[in-house]
């Protein structure tokens, strides 16, 4: 079973590692809900309790998928889900109006099943809208019952104090992995010093330090990567697969697989952040979850850190109209 840690001086207690839920129903090949409810209830059964998912997975399928899933289950976990976007007929831009937020919080009770939400985050920063406001909604929300706790996802350092200021933010959730390391400098030194938990999302590089690192052009038409990750196309690839390769090399000493190795560095860089690695299958739900008992020294630490300094990701996270909706 996993331990747990806590997000926030709030005290929002999850388990150590945590189950990213999109790819069940999005971006990431055919979904396939047996197996990804089957997965579910597996990660129950392991203590990895904390289940994240979003109203733009799907969009709304997600959330759907864990309502069903959860049925006599609610009380063993923890659901962070996300607002943000203005949806229909597809995603049509930004949209943290406090208007908006109490629709779509509504909407998700009833699609996840639910009486609250755990852990509600703003998904992406919406310029047109004051995070005053934002955080102003989210504080009703929590008075009314129908949240308990505050996060923001992919914000700037000073919309993460602005809000803070309004009603206590308990996790950021960002981007962060031995493949992806931008918040490192200014972002998690502000949350420790405020006192917030932090969530990196996609912890193995959307799959690409889980030992199967593949050209974009090897992927198949219906997994996003193929067409929207710049940093597996071309020279990028032949760049940042250096980074994949030194982890295999590491985790094959160590008798870990890769993806165990990078999620082991993850829990290393702090007891107040918590990954959220995505799967939709049984076995890399128990690999991941295995992570938590590897045992990496600080001699490992420092043969990490020595090629990290000398090696730095190529290409950019997301494609342009993406990466204009990071508040960084």
């Amino acid at each position: 079973m996993l331990n747990t840690r806590k997000l926030g001086r709030e005290g929002l207690a999850v388990s150590e590692i945590g189950l990213g839920c999109m790819g069940m129903s999005y971006a990431y090949g055919t979904p396939d809900d047996a197996e990804s409810i089957a997965t579910i209830h597996r990660a129950i059964e392991l203590g990895c309790t904390f289940l994240d998912t979003a109203e733009i997975y799907g969009p709304f399928a997600n959330e759907e998928l864990l309502g069903r899933a959860l049925k006599g289950r609610r009380h063993a976990v923890t659901i962070a889900t996300k607002f943000g976007f203005k949806i229909d007929n597809g995603v049509r831009g930004l949209d943290s109006r406090p208007e908006h937020i109490k629709e779509v919080i509504d909407a998700s009770l009833v699609r996840l099943q639910t009486d609250h939400i755990d852990l509600l985050y703003q998904h992406r920063v919406d310029p047109d809208v004051p995070i005053e406001d934002v955080a102003g909604a989210v504080k009703d929300a929590i008075a009314a019952g129908k949240v308990r706790y505050f996060g923001l996802s992919e914000a700037s350092v000073d919309t993460i104090r602005r809000a803070h200021a309004v009603q206590p933010v308990s996790a950021v959730q960002s981007e962060y992995s031995l493949f992806e390391r931008g918040v490192e400098d200014k972002v998690l030194p502000a949350l420790r010093e405020l006192g917030i938990g932090f969530v990196p999302y996609s912890p193995l590089g959307r799959g690409f330090l889980t030992g199967n690192a593949r050209r974009a052009e090897d992927l198949p038409a219906n997994d996003w990567r193929a067409a929207n990750d710049p940093r597996i196309q071309g020279s990028n690839f032949d760049t940042n697969v250096k980074l994949a390769d030194f982890i295999k090399a590491l985790a094959d000493e160590k008798s870990v697989t890769p993806g165990q190795l990078a999620l082991a560095w993850l829990l290393k860089q702090g007891d107040d952040l918590v990954p959220i690695p995505g799967t939709k299958r049984r076995q890399y739900l128990e690999e991941n979850v295995n992570a938590a008992s590897v045992r990496l020294t600080p001699a490992d630490l420092d043969h990490i850190r020595s090629f990290l300094a000398g090696h730095q990701t190529a290409g950019t996270r997301y494609l342009p109209p993406m990466l204009s909706h990071l508040d960084r």
